[in-house]
């Protein structure tokens, strides 16, 4: 089953480091549905029964985005606030529609990985930061992964350094695939 990445990016066609991971999933069209928020919606009016569809048929969801002001772009947050809805997402026995689904972030930072550890200039760790994400999707009942983070593109957005991420990417994304199948094998075979 393909992955969906969920693109949220208010710039997508300024972007180095996004675009470039877009350019390179959509390579393999038969592993990501790739769907960008911005694009989609520019009018910011969401098809709210059709994002919710597309949520239910994949089992393993990526949200890309820039990671800012210690949160995604305001799009996000507008969009789990309407999609992510009482009685789809959560709240009774019809609810929990994301239930098991292995969502995961996938976020570009400025700053550089050092920055953003505990005790560091910003005294909290990028885990506590995106802590909201975890705690939004946990109560969904969704099955929060391990995030991904690029940093440095403040100080270094050269394509070398953009290049260098890609492949650390897509391991990302496979290694959230073969956990997936490893874990169908093991129910298969009773290990």
């Amino acid at each position: 089953m393909k992955t969906l990445i969920i693109v949220i990016h208010p710039d997508i066609r300024n972007s180095k480091i996004n675009k470039r991971w877009i350019q390179e999933l959509e390579k393999f069209p038969e592993k990501y549905h790739i769907h960008q928020l911005h694009e989609v919606y520019p009018d910011q009016k969401f098809d709210i029964e059709g994002e919710q569809k597309l949520i239910e048929e994949h089992d393993r969801i990526i949200f890309q985005f820039p990671f800012y002001w210690y949160h995604g772009p305001a799009l996000l947050k507008r969009w789990m606030d309407e999609v992510l809805n009482y009685g789809w997402a959560y709240g009774n026995t019809s609810g929990y529609k994301l239930n098991g689904k292995k969502i995961a972030i996938a976020i570009s930072l400025g700053l550089k990985e050092d920055e953003v550890r505990k005790g560091g200039p910003y005294k909290y760790s990028l885990e506590e930061m995106t802590r909201p994400f975890e705690l939004t999707f946990g109560y969904v009942k969704a099955d929060y992964r391990p995030l991904f983070a690029y940093y440095g593109m403040a100080y270094n957005p050269s394509e070398d350094w953009i290049e260098k991420s890609v492949p650390l990417y897509i391991d990302f994304l496979n290694q959230l695939h073969e956990a997936e199948d490893g874990a169908e094998a093991a129910l298969l075979t009773g290990k």
